[in-house]
């Protein structure tokens, strides 16, 4: 009597029975078992070697010369490649405004001739002529939601401080659907928003061209913020908020002390009432008493 099976089922008893390929069908014919750790790898050994060697062929910084040395810090930390690229954008640019096309011949190579005769600064070319090397640091940045027919969509807005560290500073915001791009447009509204620092010694009695603070008191305000700056002698430091010291850096101010009042916690209001107050100090006129001290300064005599 003949005994038929079914493909689709196997008899108790026997595992795998009819469909190939099952526990005791042997797998598929043909394939090679595997022939262990790094056999599905050629050539890998090849490439290490090849790498050792290069690194063997890299000179040690002992036998480097101090050239070499900065070109190698400036790889290492990107300067260098980000000033090569500023200098090409540089050399590409075409200016369109009157201050432009006078700073591209060569006429202008001062901050103080642009704004001596009353030229709007549109081109933040203007700036990397002029003010080469300028420190950024971002200050805040915000995202905002809002829903439209379509849904979400997202909007950033940048907030970015700039500045020499000796004697520009600027402050500028920008907003774009991406957080970058936001950032790139407020770097170049605070190039755009420059200004410079009136700075002076603390005190009457110390006339040393150290001393890097501000000549007299000044208020800046931004919504409910208030930020009075008092002048400071030499050795005082910055006795100010946390949130407002880099302000003070990137202006190159050492020694000053600041009395707040209102919303401080509020870190952008914070920041802008410090700008602020740095700004008030190119609008204060001097008497000429003052001017006569100042000359004193200048001069080093204090009779």
């Amino acid at each position: 009597m003949a005994i038929g099976f079914s493909r689709d089922k196997a008899p108790t008893g026997r595992p795998g029975g009819g469909r190939p390929g099952g526990r005791m069908g042997g797998g598929r014919p043909g394939k090679k078992p595997n022939s262990g750790r790094g056999s599905g790898r050629p050539g890998r050994q090849a490439r290490g070697a090849g790498a050792r060697n290069a690194r063997r062929e890299l000179p040690r910084k002992e036998l480097m010369t101090e050239e070499q040395l900065k070109d190698l810090a400036a790889q290492a930390s990107g300067v260098g490649e980000k000033v090569t690229r500023e200098s090409s954008q540089l050399e590409a640019w075409t200016p369109r405004t009157t201050a432009g096309k006078l700073v591209k011949a060569g006429e202008i190579t001062k901050m103080e001739d642009v704004w001596g005769r009353h030229l709007p600064v549109l081109e933040p070319e203007i700036i990397d002529t002029l003010v080469p090397n300028l420190d950024e640091k971002v200050i805040d940045t915000r995202k905002t939601t809002y829903v439209r027919a379509s849904g979400r969509r997202f909007n950033y807005s940048a907030f970015v401080l700039v500045g020499d560290r000796q004697n520009y500073i600027g402050f500028g915001m920008g907003s774009d659907k991406e957080r970058y791009p936001a950032i790139r447009k407020a770097v170049r509204n605070a190039k755009l928003h420059l200004i410079p620092v009136r700075s002076g010694a603390g005190s009457w009695q110390d006339f040393s061209d150290t001393t890097r603070s501000v000549p007299f008191k000044v208020t800046g305000k931004s919504s409910s913020v208030r930020v009075t700056l008092h002048p400071a002698p030499k050795g005082t430091g910055l006795v100010v908020g946390k949130h407002i010291v880099d302000v003070f850096q990137f202006a190159g101010i050492t020694d000053v002390w600041a009395q707040t009042r209102g919303s401080s916690d509020t870190k952008l209001n914070f920041v802008r009432a410090a700008y602020n107050a740095l700004e008030e100090l190119n609008k204060v006129k001097m008497s000429p008493d003052m001017e006569r001290k100042f000359s004193r300064k200048a001069t080093g005599s204090v009779n």
